[in-house]
């Protein structure tokens, strides 16, 4: 029985590896304070957000698949966080149980009855929930999940498992049969069904004798061992085939509760979020269509922390290109952060903190923030960023997106420039698209001239009295990003004998 929560035909792979650049992702865009709503504390739901968002879907099928599954979860909370308190509770049962690791049958043929005995109790659990609650679902997924626990866990199957374990246990002893080899060896040890007992006529004497016996006496050491040996040869085959059913219920279970921890987790984000932001399904178009649509786009993690995050709306589609501009703590990096997470967020098949949203699917998301100087640095910033884009070039591949915030800017304008200009066009040559904030008016006026039929230029405004709105607006770069306003902003002052020749903020061409 597969659970299927996350693809269509296939489990999700816990094991699996991240992609190599999932770092970079986690540290430029702020993945921690995500994660950290969706896990709400608890290490397990951490760790399964972390490995779904990073493995990114490149099936726009899939992508639906799990948004469908979502939705249901999100009209259904209680039932999807009673079903993952089962699975939780079954593994914990699991380990709850006493005894020691033993390579004999007996020991293995236990402890794998005692496993499927608390299994058992948590199964009827999750039939009776599908029993219960099957009708209110649509999603593929769901009813797949809700038939399969229906269908495969009837009343007959209960019966019979009962009937089993009760014949596991062996209180009557172990009936089984033996061959003699040419030397009175034993071979061909079966085990077979029935009481091994002789009835109670025949134990006191007035019955038919069925069988010949003998007793080991109680202190024949040889003789017990000799028995305990000829016991695990007949219940070989059998313990070996009840561990294989214990383990594989115990799969079942973990797999059941690592694909619903994934939507727990996801219901966890949706409690904090709908209250901050307007959420909704992205819309995943094909590889390569270069869309990218979305209206009152915030930065999901800004608006975890604060209230107020201001949305934006943006239209690139067929732009393979797009340049931020503007004022200083305008909002720049904050759009960027925001496309980045709503594409990992819909490529996970998650909800994004946006009014609507639009975007190809991309197969890969890589990230070339600029980083403060730091004392593990063994070179200059500058190095440290080439070395940066080294490794991005050696693992990025045609239809991927690029997202550059302040890139190549620990050298003076002209030669940043001339850098960024060479990777975003060879990058661009290559198929992969790119978001660029920057400062550098050369790099970006440079596009404008040249390549502005492909390139939407956006621009952080700022107000006449030098206020940022924070809202993006379709705009050709300027030479200046109005740098002075920040030197106001933290206490700047000019000296009294220069007071006749003071600026008034705003009056200067910012850095």
């Amino acid at each position: 029985m597969k659970a299927y929560l996350l693809y269509p035909q296939q489990d999700f792979d816990s094991a699996g590896d991240l992609p190599p650049n999932h770092g970079d992702l986690i540290q430029d865009l702020e993945l921690n304070t995500l994660l950290g709503a969706m896990a709400l504390g608890d290490k397990f739901l951490f760790d399964v957000a972390r490995k779904v968002m990073l493995r990114s879907l490149c099936d726009p099928e899939v992508i639906l698949y799990r948004q469908r599954v979502l939705a249901d979860c999100i009209a259904e909370p209680d039932i999807i966080r009673e079903m993952y308190a089962i699975a939780v509770g079954a593994l914990q049962d699991k380990r709850g149980l006493w005894g020691y690791s033993s390579p004999y049958p007996a020991s293995i043929l236990s402890g794998a009855v005692r496993q499927l005995e608390v299994f058992i109790v948590r199964l009827r659990e999750l039939r009776q929930v599908a029993d219960s609650h099957s009708g209110r679902f649509r999603s593929a997924g769901l009813t797949t999940l809700f038939r399969a626990l229906q269908q495969e866990l009837d009343d007959d199957y209960f019966e019979t498992l009962d009937r089993h374990l009760k014949q596991l246990r062996f209180r009557s002893g172990e009936l089984m049969s033996v061959q003699l080899d040419r030397d009175n060896s034993g071979i061909g040890y079966v085990l077979r069904s029935g009481d091994a007992r002789r009835g109670w006529k025949e134990r006191v004497g007035i019955g038919p004798r069925t069988s010949y016996s003998f007793t080991v006496p109680p202190r024949d050491e040889a003789g017990a061992e000799a028995l305990s040996e000829m016991t695990n040869r007949g219940i070989n085959l059998v313990a070996n085939a009840t561990a294989q059913s214990a383990d594989h219920v115990s799969s079942y279970f973990t797999m059941l509760r690592a694909e619903l921890g994934f939507y727990v987790s996801c219901l966890n984000l949706h409690d904090q979020l709908v209250a901050r932001s307007p959420v909704t399904f992205p819309v995943p178009s094909a590889v390569g269509t270069q869309e990218l649509c979305c209206a009152d786009l915030r930065d999901a993690c800004l608006a975890l922390r604060i209230d107020g995050v201001v949305g934006n709306d943006v239209d690139a589609d067929g732009k393979s290109l797009v340049i931020i501009t503007g004022a200083n703590s305008g909002g720049k990096s904050t759009f960027l952060r925001s496309a980045g997470l709503a594409q990992l967020m819909m490529q996970c098949g998650m909800f994004v903190a946006a009014g609507s949203f639009r975007a190809s699917v991309c197969k890969g998301v890589f990230t070339h923030f600029i980083r403060e100087e730091d004392a593990s640095m063994i070179s200059g910033r500058l190095d440290e960023e080439l070395g940066r884009m080294s490794d991005i070039a050696d693992q990025i591949s045609p239809h991927c997106l690029m997202l550059f915030n302040e890139s190549f800017a620990a050298t003076n304008e002209r030669e940043g420039s001339e850098i960024g200009r060479q990777v975003a066009r060879a990058l661009l040559e290559a198929g992969i698209r790119v978001l660029f904030v920057t400062h550098q008016f050369d790099f970006a006026d440079s596009f404008h001239r040249g390549q502005a039929y492909s390139t939407l230029f956006l621009r952080a405004p700022r107000q006449p009295d030098g206020q940022r709105n924070f809202k993006l607006a379709v705009a050709e770069p300027l030479p200046t990003s109005y740098g002075v306003d920040l030197y106001y902003r933290i206490g700047g002052w000019m000296g009294e004998h220069e007071s006749e020749t003071q600026a008034t903020p705003g009056s200067f061409p910012a850095t």
